[in-house]
């Protein structure tokens, strides 16, 4: 399988005046095109640093993160800008919804960054929301957020999907739903998604389980055969 993104031992450190605090230690993984990957962890594990470096917003203290043969961790702001935008979607805990802007208005704001958008339209049929196109954040649940927020970060096309706890605001039987989401994307329009969660629920759905305790990959799970969305227990 070709890799999407190859993550090389790779460190982050903080410094808090004299003391240094490690966060990521040592950490290796390659992830390939067209699968699902759930990065497993509870809080302080390092999960939404590697993400957050991953999708070039943070920046490494050693180590590489290779996409199509470059180190983003060392390109130029401007090509961070490009991989960033083109590259790369990401799907948060909270949404991050543009409030003045309808849900239809908030997808074609990102739609407007692509070179290759995926119809808007079809997307709204897709996750169920074409009959509230016109309805501003407000107005709509969080699951119907968190779904209009899927559609900004799939619209642009990306090569990866980034998502940070993309369920944990919601309760079991919408987060399903996200989750369902999430996996139709993959399957149908072939997307690398990456899920980071402290929820071993939904750690069966993933064709790959990296487990992250202390800024370090304890384990790597195969899963022959992932589950269902539908047969997560919560």
């Amino acid at each position: 399988m070709k890799e999407t993104i190859a993550v090389k031992n790779l460190c982050k450190e903080y410094r808090m005046g004299e003391i240094t605090v490690p966060v990521l230690r040592d950490v290796s993984l390659s992830i390939f095109e067209g699968e699902l990957v759930v990065i497993l962890g509870p809080s302080g594990s390092g999960k939404s640093t590697l993400l957050n470096m991953i999708g070039g917003i943070d920046s490494p203290s050693s180590g590489e993160i290779i996409y199509k043969d470059k180190d983003i961790g060392t390109i130029s702001e401007k090509a961070l800008t490009i991989y960033r935008r083109d590259a790369i979607g990401f799907v948060f805990q909270f949404y991050n919804l543009i409030q003045n802007l309808t849900a239809k208005e908030n997808i074609e704001l990102a739609s407007i960054l692509s070179k290759e958008p995926i119809d808007i339209n079809i997307l709204l049929e897709k996750i169920g929301m074409s009959e509230h196109s016109s309805y501003f954040p407000s107005q709509l649940s969080g699951g119907q957020q968190q779904r209009i927020a899927i559609a900004r970060a799939i619209v642009k096309n990306p090569s990866l999907l980034l998502c940070d706890e993309p369920t944990g605001a919601l309760d079991s039987s919408t987060g399903i739903q996200v989750i369902r989401l999430l996996k139709d994307f993959n399957r149908s329009y072939k997307k690398t998604i990456v899920i980071i969660t402290h929820s071993i629920a939904i750690a069966g759905i993933a064709d790959r389980v990296f487990y992250l305790r202390d800024g370090m990959i304890e384990k790597v799970e195969v899963n022959d055969n992932p589950i269902q969305p539908e047969e997560i227990v919560w």
